[in-house]
């Protein structure tokens, strides 16, 4: 089989690149920063069955379901006729794990090689796993991208807050909008008022704060899992819009829980096996960094009671550590029982554990742990959806009604 294509410097100018959709909230923030670096970046919204079907034809059956999800929106997309092949490059990220975020860029490279050989595959990574692409990530675009989460984390937990209780229906999504957009603009015009974070934050909370809402009593659930299916709408179809249609308040972790989950694992490793290296030593920096960034946002939050801030996350390092090793970093690891204690700890007691098929370190992790939560936090109603292939929606929503029927909190 010949090479597979690369992403050439000519190829800035000409190449549309397709993003698959995550996180809807963050990435249309990050799009925003490289489209500042001169990338014309789309977001895909395409969600029919085609993108499964094009998925199970695609991708080899034991693969795992986000896997499935990524290749085969890529491929509809691609047969939609939309896009010009010969001007179409796709992009994945890799965090340098030993799991789906690492490893499946290989699958869609080699789809691609038997479908569309001359569209290249472009690796988002910060772990030099590929450094031979046009496609570069500097220091300050890596910064930008840290405030870009801790923005889009910030508007994730107002809309999510907001719409539940929004007495006039589409005021949290209209407000979510203009700020996707102000946000976007800062990034994307080179902007630097995106470093005065304290005033940013009181400002959008402020926002937040003035949308009407209910005194009406909600069941708070909140969603942990394999970090495709715990955020993407299209993995878990639309799991937040099913919660709020049933008169409950979706509660979902940070993405810079999962980003600091990184960063301290490679930092974690190194003590762990007495092998202290120059990457882990940087991550070590970084964590340091970025946990700094965190406290100052849950400071912030605390001023405004309608909104719970994120987890502090040495509060989930210190839980983690009564349950599991945080040796353990396969997937997600001890990230997702860590989240579950936090959940339960801070009021919300109903959990569902997001996970898809083919992901292991998910499964063993989540649900080995989900007993022992129990067992510490007796009020802990937790229960494990499989999102696959085969897996309908409607026995999905069924198994998180009979969860809610059970439910306490209210």
């Amino acid at each position: 089989m010949s090479e597979y294509a690369k992403f050439t410097d000519d190829m800035v100018k000409t190449h549309k690149i397709l993003v698959p959709n995550m996180l809807p909230i963050h990435f249309k923030l990050i799009i925003s920063i490289l489209e500042a670096s001169g990338y014309k970046m789309e977001l895909l919204q395409n969600e029919s069955r085609s993108v499964v079907d094009e998925g199970l034809k695609n991708v080899h059956n034991d693969a795992c379901y986000p896997a499935l999800l990524v290749v085969g929106q890529f491929m509809d997309a691609l047969k939609s006729g939309k896009y010009d092949p010969n001007k179409t490059a796709l992009i994945m990220s890799q965090t340098g794990g030993g799991c789906r975020a690492s490893n499946y860029i290989h699958l869609i490279r080699k789809c691609m090689q038997k479908n569309y050989p001359q569209i290249p595959v472009i690796s988002l990574n910060f772990s030099g796993l590929e450094k031979d692409s046009a496609f570069k990530v500097s220091a300050p675009m890596f910064l930008k991208m840290l405030y870009a989460v801790l923005y889009g984390d910030l508007l994730m937990i107002c809309y999510n807050k907001c719409r539940a209780y929004e007495l006039v229906k589409g005021s949290a999504f209209k407000l979510l909008k203009k700020w996707q957009t102000i946000l976007g603009n800062i990034f994307r015009t080179g902007s630097n008022r995106y470093l005065n974070t304290k005033k940013m934050y009181n400002t959008i909370l402020s926002d937040f704060d003035k949308i009407e809402l209910s005194n009406a009593k909600k069941i708070k659930v909140g969603i942990v899992g394999e970090i495709y299916v715990k955020y993407s709408p299209l993995a878990n179809n639309h799991l937040e819009d099913f919660l709020i249609s049933e008169n409950c308040e979706p509660v979902v972790p940070s993405l810079l829980e999962f980003v600091m989950y990184c960063a301290v694992g490679n930092m974690t490793d190194g003590l762990l096996y007495n092998n202290v290296t120059k990457s882990s030593v940087i991550n070590g920096i970084g964590y340091k960094l970025i946990y700094g960034k965190q406290k100052e946002l849950i400071n912030v939050m605390k001023n405004y009671n309608k909104f719970d801030p994120p987890h502090d996350f040495e509060h989930l390092r210190h839980l983690a550590d009564k349950y599991i090793n945080q040796g353990v970093v396969m997937g997600e690891g001890w990230l997702i029982p860590a989240e579950m204690a936090s959940l339960v700890e801070s009021g919300v007691e109903n959990v569902i554990s997001a996970q898809p098929f083919g992901c292991l370190p998910n499964h063993i992790v989540a649900k080995g742990m989900a007993r022992t939560i129990k067992t510490a936090y007796p009020n802990a109603n937790i229960v494990a959806i499989d999102y696959d292939p085969g897996a309908t929606r409607v026995n999905q929503e069924n198994r998180i009604k009979l969860m809610l029927a059970n439910a306490g909190g209210i």
